[in-house]
């Protein structure tokens, strides 16, 4: 191992070229707001340090020696240097490519490289550290330091089989903040307060309704959620999903990925208030009014964010099923069911799981087309490739029976009731 020098011991938890992406083209500083702004004392007077700043990416989500490890009193960067070094250097040829993603002509992404960032991203941050040495039972920096390298790819296997979507705020004056934490957990089930959220905790990202998002930029956002929860939200939130296992192989399909769906104003102000909300203690936006979104919204109930489905992905082009097959040049194969469970696993396949995510695929997209109309909100790119310029929009008849059968599902026993809990109190804006 070398000494360390000066130029890599200002760690910045989160890279100033990721940084630079919410920032408008003729801005070279954004506002930063400490959330929990230090207490000082001079000449035997307590005050509270200033909270808002106006500062550029080089001063932001940046601590000095937070990677540095230090060894018989020597200093040593090499984490900083080599690996998370080259972990953003693909993360953000990734990002910019998804990023792009609008249609089928367009290069596909390096979705592992993608992932990888996403999952090292969410380790290294000062949360994220804190989470892991109180999940682990690890002290010390150099120890939870070696589990974040050991575990790199600890969440690529669950969020590679998720549904994919690429939300789009252009349509919206208000854009997307990030936080000191941007890979951002949401359950709807588990409020800031609760036991998953409190301090550094997040709800577990195998929790079925828990969507895990990252901003892009400042016009769009990558969302994935679990395809057991986009497939049946009618489960209890807080069900693990199916093959919870973290390490393992799996296969992601790029013709699933979800693109074109427009946010209102007062889906990105709501999505804005969970980044705050989750956020460790640092936020930044290019306009200072974005930092407090909690001002514009006329109901913040946790569960009723989007009445209950702000994350959602049209669920009208979900399919059951799912399995995929794949021959290796020279012979032999493998085969993986929609949850990344193999042949020889018990839970391949399962039938009576698959039957029970038919019917409530089936009363979900019935549902949505009851609440959004028959216009998509998203498509796949797989539809994308045989679209030949058609409007997204459902054809009359196959909307019509979809609003015949909601209207049965509305006087099933307390239906009425739940979609009172998820509906927003008051929707709008201040």
């Amino acid at each position: 191992m070398s000494k360390a020098g000066t130029q890599y011991r200002h760690n910045h938890y989160v890279p100033k070229w990721y940084q630079k992406r919410f920032l408008r083209p003729d801005q070279s500083k954004y506002w930063y707001l400490d959330l929990k702004p230090e207490t000082r004392v001079s000449n035997g007077v307590n005050y509270q340090r200033r909270g808002l700043m106006h500062w550029g990416p080089d001063r932001c989500f940046a601590q000095d020696d937070l990677y540095t490890v230090t060894i018989s009193g020597q200093r040593f960067t090499e984490l900083e240097q080599y690996f998370f070094g080259e972990v953003d250097t693909e993360g953000k040829v990734a990002i910019e490519k998804l990023a792009d993603v609008e249609h089928p002509a367009h290069e596909m992404f390096p979705q592992s490289d993608l992932v990888h960032y996403l999952s090292v991203q969410k380790l290294r941050t000062p949360k994220g550290l804190v989470q892991l040495s109180h999940a682990s039972g690890v002290r010390g920096k150099a120890s939870v330091l070696d589990i974040v390298y050991r575990h790199q790819n600890i969440f690529c296997a669950v969020w590679s089989e998720c549904v994919w979507q690429i939300a789009d705020a252009s349509n919206s004056p208000t854009k997307f903040i990030i936080s000191d934490h941007p890979v951002t957990v949401y359950n709807r089930d588990c409020f800031p307060q609760s036991k998953h959220c409190i301090g550094s905790h997040d709800p577990d990202i195998r929790f079925v309704a828990s969507h895990t998002y990252f901003p892009l930029s400042l016009n769009k956002v990558l969302i994935l959620t679990n395809l057991s929860w986009a497939r049946n939200p009618y489960q209890n939130p807080l069900n693990v999903r199916p093959n919870p296992s973290f390490h393992r192989p799996t296969v992601f399909n790029y013709l699933h990925l979800n693109t074109g769906r427009m946010l209102s104003e007062e889906e990105v102000v709501e999505i804005n208030y969970i980044t705050k909300r989750r956020a460790f203690r640092y936020i930044a936006s290019a306009e200072q009014e974005w930092l407090y979104p909690e001002r514009r919204l006329k109901s913040d109930h946790w569960r009723k964010l989007g009445d209950g489905y702000l994350f959602m992905s049209d669920p009208r082009f979900l399919t059951g099923g799912g399995e995929i097959v794949i021959g290796f040049k020279g012979g032999g194969g493998a085969a993986f069911d929609a949850y990344g469970h193999r042949p020889h696993q018990d839970e391949y396949m399962n039938a009576k799981r698959e039957a029970q995510e038919w019917d409530a695929m089936q009363r979900f997209k019935a549902e949505w087309s009851g609440i959004v109309g028959p216009e998509y909100r998203g498509v796949p790119i797989e539809w994308q490739m045989h679209r030949e310029g058609r409007e997204p929009i459902r054809a009359d008849e196959f909307h019509r029976e979809e609003l015949r059968r909601d209207e049965q599902y509305k006087n099933r026993s307390g239906e009425q009731r739940r979609r009172r809990q998820l509906k927003r109190i008051n929707s709008g804006l201040k």
